[in-house]
């Protein structure tokens, strides 16, 4: 079983930046994607970024060009480096791995751009 825990959110003004960070934990072997979703109030889940065992990356296009998603497997880590902020970034950001078939979420972390 792998276990998800997000933590780096916060309040920070438009054209800042944020790092989150994803620790993962148990069968860490199993995992052969991640990524990083936001869901903002009133909205539907929708995906950011995410990053495969081989390092191959894909982003949503509103976050293309400010935001970069990472892995350190020996930290057992995946992080996502937000730059640029703006408001309609403002949303609870999940990480979410692929680990036997499964998809496994951690509980979120708020992220609020204050313009």
């Amino acid at each position: 079983q792998v276990q998800l825990v997000e933590s780096g959110g916060g309040l920070v003004q438009a054209g800042g930046s944020l790092r989150l960070s994803c620790a993962t934990s148990g069968s860490i072997f199993s995992i052969s994607a991640m990524g990083w979703y936001r869901q903002a109030p009133g909205k539907q889940r929708e995906l950011v970024a995410t990053i495969t065992s081989g390092g191959n990356t894909n982003y949503a296009y509103s976050v293309k060009g400010r935001f970069t998603i990472s892995r350190d497997g020996a930290k057992n880590a995946m992080y996502l480096q937000m730059d640029s902020l703006k408001p309609d970034d403002t949303a609870v950001y999940y990480c979410n791995a692929l680990a036997d078939s499964r998809l496994i979420w951690g509980q979120g972390t708020q992220v609020t751009v204050s313009s």
